[in-house]
């Protein structure tokens, strides 16, 4: 029932038929309403989930309370990968929420753990996507090092546009409906500083608000916008 889904996550797509079909008998689906929580990060760790359809937020929560979006993703995105091959009795790395309606697949991790270290070929995919993983992050905790809350602010929009984008007759639009709060928890700062910001993008004309969603009206002008941003940082 979900072959071609399965066939295109990369680290499954050079396994035979009869191991797909094998993954396909054991493979769960769930559908969560907007807002509902997939795990905890409290919670012990024993599946890999993947996105079938809708938006997941990966969360950290401080010891204050305070929530820190650490990754969005979207249809044919896996999620809580880290789960595999982990030792018996580890926790999650962090709190999995829908932000929209969502289809989610899941295994149990030692269904897959079987299945790679069995295929040599699903191995090194796996290796792979997680050095991917690994610098992304390294990226991303460079940035909340390194920038001004300005800086970072317009960098995020950049690579959530990249990542939820779709273009439109008034610019590039991005596909995720957030409030100005989690823009600033991914952002990693406080809700007035991003709210003064998107205002003066706004005011620029270099970014509108259509219902939650963010359109950035003329993407190379706010793309120079934003190279220029990054050099005076």
């Amino acid at each position: 029932m979900h072959d071609n889904f399965l066939r295109n996550i990369p680290f499954l797509k050079d396994l035979s038929e009869d191991i797909i079909s094998s993954l396909n008998a054991k493979v769960k689906t769930v559908s969560y309403k907007k807002g509902d929580y997939i795990f905890h990060e409290s919670d012990e760790a024993k599946a890999v989930f993947f996105v079938k359809s809708g938006v997941v937020k990966i969360k950290k929560i401080t010891s204050s309370g305070k929530e820190l979006i650490v990754c969005m993703k979207q249809a044919g995105d896996i999620f809580a990968e880290a789960s595999l091959f982990g030792e018996p009795g580890s926790f999650y790395p962090g709190t999995a929420q829908t932000l929209t309606d969502s289809e989610v697949l899941y295994f149990l991790s030692t269904d897959l753990e079987n299945i790679i270290a069995t295929n040599p070929s699903s191995s090194v995919e796996m290796i792979r996507f997680m050095g991917t993983q690994l610098r992304s992050f390294s990226s991303l905790l460079r940035d909340v090092a390194l920038l001004d809350v300005y800086s970072k602010t317009v960098k995020t929009i950049e690579r959530l546009a990249r990542e939820f984008g779709s273009k439109t007759k008034c610019g590039v639009k991005i596909e995720l409906p957030l409030t100005i709060q989690e823009l600033a928890n991914i952002i990693g700062t406080n809700r007035e500083s991003v709210s003064r910001i998107i205002s003066k993008l706004k005011d620029q004309g270099l970014v509108s608000i259509e219902k939650k969603n963010i359109v950035i009206n003329n993407w190379c002008d706010f793309c120079m916008m934003f190279a220029e941003t990054l050099e005076d940082s």
